[in-house]
């Protein structure tokens, strides 16, 4: 009975080591610094958007895939957002996954879910999460005051050059046997220019 009692003792010092541990880690993650590096492989409608950037043929609305997309209500867009993610903090960042919204001057295009865990090292250790994103941009692109931010930020005679894209992401921790989401949103604001995607 002494020996039951005692190995049941051990477990939960045990369990509550491994909980405080996964709480420090996650509180260091909300510590962390984030940065948007770069964008790459984006297709709007099956464009490559960065190759008709560099061309300097970029035109939207004259696009035949984009417009019979606009027509189908269906306008795919892909590609990779690649985050930075600091960690200042002299703890050891780490949450098992994440969801994440994408949004272009506070209007979102793009939402999902990262399910990859991402650990950072203490005292300025950095990694890179390449975030895929895949979603229909209809909706955003109906949006009038969005198209007219979309089209003036690609258009090469435009004086806007420069847009405002956050990303908002919610970390998953696992306490435990327990996926447990953050109660909010950690949100990174980046002054992006055309250059972000060449």
């Amino acid at each position: 009975m002494k020996n039951i009692i005692y190995l049941s003792l051990l477990a939960f010092i045990f369990s509550a080591c491994g909980v405080n541990k996964q709480l420090k880690q996650a509180r260091a993650f909300e510590k962390c610094k984030y940065d948007i590096k770069s964008a790459d492989s984006l297709y709007v409608a099956n464009v490559n958007v960065m190759e008709t950037l560099k061309s300097g043929n970029f035109d939207i609305v004259k696009s035949p895939r984009i417009v019979l997309a606009l027509l189908r209500k269906n306008v795919p867009l892909e590609g990779n957002i690649n985050l930075e993610i600091r960690n200042p903090s002299p703890n050891a960042a780490a949450i098992r996954q994440f969801e994440y919204k994408l949004l272009i001057k506070g209007s979102e295009i793009a939402n999902g879910f990262v399910d990859q865990a991402v650990q950072v090292a203490a005292n300025g250790g950095r990694v890179v999460v390449p975030i895929k994103v895949n979603a229909n941009m209809y909706g955003f692109l109906s949006d009038s005051k969005a198209q007219r931010a979309i089209l003036e930020f690609f258009d090469k005679n435009s004086n806007d050059k420069k847009s405002v894209l956050t990303i908002k992401i919610r970390p998953t921790i696992g306490l435990g046997n327990k996926d447990v989401k953050f109660p909010g949103y950690i949100t990174i604001d980046k002054e992006i220019t055309r250059n972000i995607l060449l």
